[in-house]
């Protein structure tokens, strides 16, 4: 039964997805989000645990984030390959509201545009 249910719950998803055209109910495809940067798996690629829960890849080949990891930073950026994305997250919202998940954090791809360093470190 539940299988039917995230069967029907993709349909309704994929059918909103292209009755709203390019809207992305209101996402944009830029993002600034503020939490705290980590090195990732390489030298050029970064994590950002946001404060609201959500977490992100950061890339950047115009901001300097190394400098950065372990500091609490506001960053914008374009969110990568945002239409997905976008469906992905409504997808999400709809099996939360749907009672079928119980978490609802956002996790994405970020090519950062701009840094803001909030504090040095990352505790509260």
């Amino acid at each position: 039964m539940r299988n039917v249910f995230l069967c029907l719950l993709l349909v309704c998803t994929v059918f909103v997805w292209a009755m709203a055209g390019d809207s992305d109910k209101g996402k944009s495809d830029t993002r600034t989000v503020t939490g705290c940067l980590s090195q990732g798996d390489n030298s050029k690629e970064f994590n950002l645990k946001a404060d609201d829960g959500s977490s992100w890849e950061v890339k950047s080949s115009t901001v300097s984030l190394a400098p950065h990891v372990g500091h609490k930073v506001t960053v914008t950026g374009e969110v990568s390959h945002a239409t997905a994305h976008n469906m992905k997250e409504d997808t999400k919202d709809m099996a939360h509201d749907a009672g079928i998940t119980k978490e609802n954090k956002e996790h994405g791809h970020l090519k950062a545009t701009d840094l803001q360093m909030v504090s040095e470190s990352c505790t509260k």
